[in-house]
C-alpha cells in the first residue's frame, strides 16, 4: 500500500477518502526537519504548509504532492519537477471561505470594531461610543481588488450585489474581468480606493506590488487586506505605511515570511489585524479541499494525471527516468 504524509490536519471525510487505498503518516508539527524526516519513507505528501526547498532531494520516493487549496508557492516547483513529482492543486475549493474573510475585513476595518471592543473592556462605555461616530458604511466606499480569479470574482459580486459598492479589478487580463468589477490599472484602483484586496498568486511580476511608491499612491484613509500571498507587500514598507498613517490600517492573512516570528514588528500597531492563514479554513471548506486533495492524491498515485496538474513538465522527467 502507498503512503501518504499529511503535513497538517485535514477534515476527517478527506482521510476516510484517502485511507481506503493508502496508508497514512501524520506529522506532529509542520517544522522543516519534521517534514524531511517523515518523508523519507512515503509516496505522496498532501501539505497545508510549506515544504522545504530541499524536500526531494531529502526524498526520493516521493512522486506526487498535493495543495490543500491553490497555492503553489508553498512548493518548491522546480525542484519537484526536476524530480519528476507532480504537483496538483485545487484552485477555487476555498474561494467561498476566502471571500467572506475580505467582507468580515471589510465590516471590522471600516467599523473601527477592535479598538472600540478594547476601548469598552479598558475605559468607559461613553469613549468607546464616540470612537463609532468615524464609521464607514461599505455602500459609500470602492473596493479594489488586485487578482480576480476565483476569489476575486466571488468578491465582487458579494461587494456589488450584496452592498451596493464600487468595484475596481486589476489583473493581467483587464478583459476577462467579470461584469461586478471595473477594469483599471493598478496606479488608478490604488488611488481610488478604499479598501485594497490582493487575491493574486505570487508571480515575479507581483513580488512587492505594493512598495514605497505604490504605497504612496493610496488614500491615507485606505485599507489593505491581504489574502494572497505574503511577499506580495513590501513588508517593511506596510509597516512604516501603517506606523506613519500614510494609510489607515490593514488586515493580513498572509506574510512576507510564511510564519510571523515573536517580537514581529506588526504586532506593535494598533491599525493592523493579523491572523495565521485561516482565510480560507472554515468547516466547509475544508471538507471539500480535503475530499478533492484526497482525490486528487490517490488518482496520481495509480499514475493517473491529476485533474489540475501544475507543473506538466514532470511526466517528461518521470518517463525519461523510466526508460
Amino acid at each position: 500500500m502507498k503512503r501518504v504524509l499529511l503535513s497538517d490536519a485535514i477534515a476527517p471525510a478527506g482521510e476516510e477518502a484517502l485511507s481506503v487505498a493508502a496508508e497514512i503518516v501524520r506529522a506532529p508539527d509542520s517544522s522543516p526537519a519534521t517534514l524531511r524526516r517523515l518523508a523519507v519513507d512515503v509516496d505522496g505528501i498532501l501539505i497545508r504548509s510549506k515544504l522545504p526547498d530541499d524536500i526531494f532531494a531529502a526524498a526520493p520516493r516521493v512522486r506526487a504532492v498535493v495543495v490543500h487549496g491553490t497555492g503553489t508557492d508553498l512548493v518548491p516547483l522546480e525542484s519537484a519537477t526536476a524530480h519528476g513529482v507532480m504537483v496538483a492543486n485545487l484552485p477555487g475549493i476555498n474561494a467561498q471561505s476566502v471571500a467572506e474573510y475580505c467582507v468580515m475585513a471589510m465590516l471590522m476595518l471600516g467599523r473601527g470594531i477592535l479598538p472600540i471592543l478594547g476601548t469598552l473592556k479598558n475605559k468607559t462605555w461613553d469613549e468607546a461610543r464616540v470612537m463609532g461616530s468615524g464609521a464607514r458604511e461599505l455602500a459609500a466606499l470602492t473596493l479594489g481588488i488586485v487578482g480576480v480569479g476565483e476569489i476575486g470574482s466571488r468578491l465582487a459580486k458579494i461587494a456589488r450585489n450584496g452592498f451596493g459598492m464600487k468595484v475596481l479589478g486589476h489583473q493581467r487580463r483587464l478583459d476577462r474581468l467579470p461584469p461586478e468589477a471595473s477594469p483599471a490599472s493598478l496606479d488608478q484602483l490604488l488611488a481610488q480606493s478604499d479598501f485594497v484586496v490582493l487575491a493574486c498568486p505570487l508571480t515575479p511580476q507581483t513580488r512587492y506590488l505594493l512598495n514605497p511608491k505604490t504605497f504612496g499612491l493610496m488614500k491615507a484613509a485606505a485599507w489593505i487586506i491581504n489574502v494572497g500571498r505574503g511577499p506580495v507587500v513590501q513588508e517593511e514598507a506596510l509597516v512604516e505605511a501603517l506606523r506613519t498613517k500614510k494609510i489607515a490600517g490593514a488586515m493580513l492573512d498572509v506574510y512576507e515570511h510564511y510564519r510571523l516570528e515573536p517580537g514581529h514588528a506588526l504586532f506593535s500597531l494598533d491599525n493592523v489585524i493579523l491572523t495565521p492563514h485561516l482565510a480560507a479554513v472554515t468547516r466547509e471548506s475544508r471538507a471539500r479541499a480535503s475530499v478533492a486533495a484526497a482525490d486528487e492524491m490517490l488518482r496520481m498515485l495509480r499514475g493517473e494525471r491529476p485533474r489540475n496538474l501544475v507543473n506538466p513538465e514532470a511526466l517528461r522527467v518521470e518517463m525519461r527516468d523510466s526508460t
